[in-house]
């Protein structure tokens, strides 16, 4: 999770995620014109949802039209822009056009509202400034607040998930002459200009200072090395009238030297602010303009992630006075500063966050005189205990405590981090939003802050969906979607339109990069990906879950050398396992992973999966060779097959209730389409008709028809597109159209075992879609494993405790536990107590704490489920291990009191 990343492993963890996805999705260079004219193709009309999660990734800007009220945009570093719709409380997606060729412009650099005509916004589009992004950047415009959009090309690349990302907002409307709009450019490209509302720009010469500043002059990660450029524009509308160009311009550019710059003629000259302050970047200016203070929020560095020290600083537009205004003197700083915004009803009130301040929690100041003096939203009360201004309710989004239940000064869910982004609305003094590492959060009480009372913070982030998605499996029974992403780890969801509980634990992945399941046995899965624990020699990369999903045990061993988490492969019977972590070989085990040992025959770094009838039979592919185990793993021999493609990104699955049989895409060049073999892998046939196709997935059959219907990401008569085929191949139906594209949707793709017609496609920031054609019904929702038996009558006892030992095997043991108040009033906080009469020892517990002393367990209630209504359960879990017995506990204490079993 972002908030548990140093700032270092952050940049680290999306430095590798951008060269992933260069090496996997540049479709301007990938692949010949059509061919294989005669495949049938059609069209289908589906309906798009997301998947719930609500959020789940960094959200650096959100920008109020100042003109009209609740007219509000957010941008996403590579998730794209949203708007607000007040009515439904909720983001409309405003970018989901964007098409795979241009997958880049997923990433909003900057994003502005017309102050004039409010129907016109404007957002800067581009990923990356070095070459994991083919494309050059581009100024999309749209007259219709996002439902349409034209598109101006640039002649250079911008970074909306650069360094520097939070800084802002680099794109700025003139105020009065809306047909003027101003870009900072990043890569020494200066200032640009554009006198048509964005039809054409062209560089502004006479600025003087492109930036100078570099994350990492020395390091060789492209990422890091590149100039951040021109960051800010802001306008002083007094120094203009309706239809004339405003005067008065400022200007922020990463240089610690000269950074603020000021032109007075309308963009004709420019001049370095005189006697501003030096040594520090400015991430924000915003001009206040009741009192003519421009007001600047600087750090030590670019950010998001990272910032040490940084200064607030208050300029006189009229006396020309510069005045230090920091809530903490320099010195006690270990942060820098964003978020800075005014209230535009209430002169003199600012408010400006420590956006790098990740322990124990970022912080937000707030002035009320200008600047003068400062209260924040939280203080030490004797440490380490905080006296918070604020209580978070997370409960529309509850997985934003990551399941954490950390000792003071932490909390959790804790107020946000990496907050470059905050705005008070300009029409109502109470509302706040503000932009986390994770999620949106606001008020709607704000100014119960100066009365001294306590307001509540929620996200306000429904329909705003921002997760990278690696993997997914629909199993055929249990929860119809599990998810691998990054970040956040992944969701077991057993309702597609509510958001989860809580991600995946024990352990904690911040990055799932595979899931697989039993086929004949769906209650068995396992996920591997990054840990917390990567480097402490734990077996933190792989997890194995005996009830669908809904509890997970760490692997007790992982092979030697594990930096990652690769691809995972479960026997079809449940038997074993095949994992190809990186930085090490394959390997494969029996049981759950207590031992691995390598599979000879196969090289590192091959991607595995296992046939889904056969559960001694594995398959791996690597740089155009396909290889097959059929002792569980243990050896592997290269196939015949062979035209396969020896470059590019390829995934394949074996087909479910077909044994040898394979379907497998990707590649690049002349050697990238889709491929099918019927013989386990011996032979493969290339499909006729597919010129590109980078995922495959199977679902529910059509009626009357004997093979899975496919889904794939592919190109199919010079057409990019999500496609359906009911007839193995023979031909297929475009199912999403130019409305619905979401940028790359190149990792990953299934179709639902149950309810044919439905699929789930993976994004790069636009979280799950899943798409149903018109008439799908789902089935009788299937029994949820995760579900405990109700307990028996209570009778007279105020509580009821049921205890489920869920999967045992030699000397280790799975249960689940659930707590039920059966008494008339509310418990807050909860501690259930048992002994062990066989000497049973609790190793690792999820959804509460633990303590055991001698045969005494006690289970304590997590932050976010200790409030126990009357007739409220709550339900924990744990692994331990056992002797000789495995007796149930015979008597259950809670907060004291005798309870009812069962």
């Amino acid at each position: 999770m972002p908030g548990r990343r140093s700032a270092g492993a952050a940049l680290a963890a999306l430095a590798l995620a951008g060269g992933l996805l260069t090496a996997s999705a540049d479709p301007a260079s990938a692949g010949p014109e059509a061919r294989g004219q005669g495949v049938e193709v059609s069209a289908d009309s589906y309906t798009w949802k997301n998947v719930r999660i609500d959020g789940g990734g960094f959200v650096p800007g959100i920008v109020f039209n100042p003109s009209e009220k609740d007219l509000v945009y957010a941008r996403t570093d590579i998730g794209g822009a949203y708007r607000w719709d007040e009515a439904g409380k909720r983001w409309t997606p405003l970018l989901d056009s964007v098409g795979w060729d241009k997958w880049g412009h997923t990433g909003v650099a900057s994003l502005a509202t017309d102050p004039v005509d409010p129907d016109n916004v404007y957002v800067a589009v581009g990923n990356y400034t070095n070459d994991w992004d083919p494309n050059n950047g581009a100024v999309m415009r749209s007259s219709d607040r996002g439902a349409t959009w034209r598109t101006a090309e640039l002649p250079f690349k911008l970074g909306g998930n650069m360094p520097g990302r939070g800084m802002g907002e680099r794109l700025a409307v003139d105020p009065n002459d809306n047909r003027v709009l101003y870009l900072g450019a990043p890569s020494g490209h200066g200032l640009w200009r554009s006198t048509d509302s964005g039809a054409t720009w062209s560089e502004v010469e006479s600025f003087p200072n492109p930036g100078t500043y570099v994350p990492d002059p020395e390091s060789d990660n492209s990422y890091l090395t590149d100039e951040v450029g021109v960051v800010w524009v802001t306008f002083d509308e007094r120094t203009g009238s309706a239809g004339n160009r405003t005067r008065t311009i400022y200007v922020g550019v990463a240089d610690k030297e000269e950074s603020v710059y000021r032109s007075t003629d309308g963009g004709t000259t420019w001049e370095a602010v005189p006697g501003q302050p030096t040594g520090y970047l400015p991430h924000k200016g915003v001009l206040d303009t009741d009192s003519g203070h421009l007001y600047i929020a600087t750090s030590d560095t670019g950010g998001p992630y990272d910032g040490g020290k940084g200064q607030v600083w208050r300029y006189d537009t009229g006396s020309g006075e510069w005045t230090d205004v920091s809530p903490v003197p320099e010195a006690d700083t270990y942060f820098g500063y964003s978020g800075l915004t005014v209230d535009r009803q209430a002169p003199g009130t600012l408010m400006v966050t420590g956006y790098s301040s990740w322990w124990p929690d970022t912080q937000i100041f707030r002035s009320t005189d200008s600047g003068e003096t400062w209260t924040r939203a939280w203080e030490y009360d004797g440490y380490p205990n905080r006296s918070d201004r604020f209580t978070m309710d997370v409960s529309s989004v509850p997985w934003l405590t990551f399941g954490g239940n950390p000792s003071p000064p932490e909390t959790a869910p804790k107020l946000g981090w990496m907050t470059e982004s905050l705005e008070i609305d300009p029409f109502d003094s109470d509302r706040m939003m503000y932009g986390t590492g994770a999620t949106v959060y606001g008020t709607e009480e704000l100014t119960a802050w100066d009365r001294d009372e306590t307001f509540t913070v929620k996200p306000m982030v429904e329909g705003l969906e921002e997760t990278a998605v690696n993997d997914l499996i629909s199993p055929p029974s249990g929860a119809p979607l599990l998810s691998g992403l990054g970040d956040i780890g992944g969701f077991r969801h057993t309702d597609l339109e509510r958001v989860p509980e809580l991600m995946y634990q024990s352990p904690f992945m911040g990055n799932v990069s595979s899931l697989d399941y039993a086929e004949k046995n769906p209650n068995t899965v396992v996920r591997v990906g990054s840990s917390d624990d990567q480097d402490t020699g734990s077996a933190g990369n792989i997890a194995f879950s005996t009830d669908n999903g809904a509890n997970w045990f760490a692997g007790s061993s992982r092979p030697s050398g594990v930096t990652g988490g690769g691809t995972v492969a479960a026997a079809a019977d449940a038997s074993g396992f095949v994992w190809s972590p990186q930085g090490a070989g394959v390997h494969h085990t029996t049981g759950y992973g207590s031992s691995w040992s390598a599979s000879r025959g196969i090289p590192a770094g091959a991607r595995v999966e296992a046939d889904r009838v056969d559960a001694d039979t594995f398959y791996g592919f690597l740089d155009g060779t396909f290889y097959v185990s059929g002792d569980g793993g243990a050896t592997f021999t290269a196939s015949g097959a062979t035209g396969l493609p020896a470059d590019g990104n390829v995934r394949f699955k074996a087909v479910p209730g077909k044994e040898g049989h394979i379907w497998l895409a990707g590649g690049s060049g002349d050697t990238y389409g889709l491929w099918r073999s019927t013989d386990g892998g011996e032979s493969f046939a290339r499909v006729e008709g597919v010129e590109e196709a980078d995922t495959i997935g199977f679902g529910k059959a059509a009626p009357g028809a004997s093979h899975p219907a496919l889904y794939s990401s592919a190109k199919i008569g010079g057409v990019r597109g999500i496609y359906r085929s009911d007839d193995a191949g023979a031909s297929w139906v475009r199912i999403n159209d130019d409305a619905h594209q979401w940028g790359w949707t190149g990792a990953d793709i299934t179709g639902d075992p149950r309810v044919y017609g439905r699929v789930y496609v993976s994004t790069n920031g636009r979280g799950i879609l899943y798409g149903d054609s018109p008439g799908t019904t789902d089935p009788t929702d299937p029994e949820d494993p995760e579900d405990p038996e109700d307990p028996e009558d209570p009778g007279t006892a105020r509580c009821a405790v049921a205890y489920k030992v869920t999967n045992q095997w030699q000397g280790g043991f799975q249960a689940d536990v659930t707590v039920r108040n059966t008494g008339t009033t509310a418990l807050d906080g909860w501690k259930a107590v048992w002994s062990f009469a066989d000497g049973q020892r609790v190793g690792q517990m999820w959804n509460a704490s633990f303590t055991q002393s001698g045969a005494t367990v006690t289970a304590s209630s997590a932050g976010w489920n200790a409030r126990l209504e009357p007739g409220a359960s709550a339900s924990f879990g744990f692994t331990g291990s056992w002797s000789g017995s495995n007796g149930v506990p015979a008597a259950f204490e809670l907060n004291g009191a005798a309870c009812a079993t069962g």
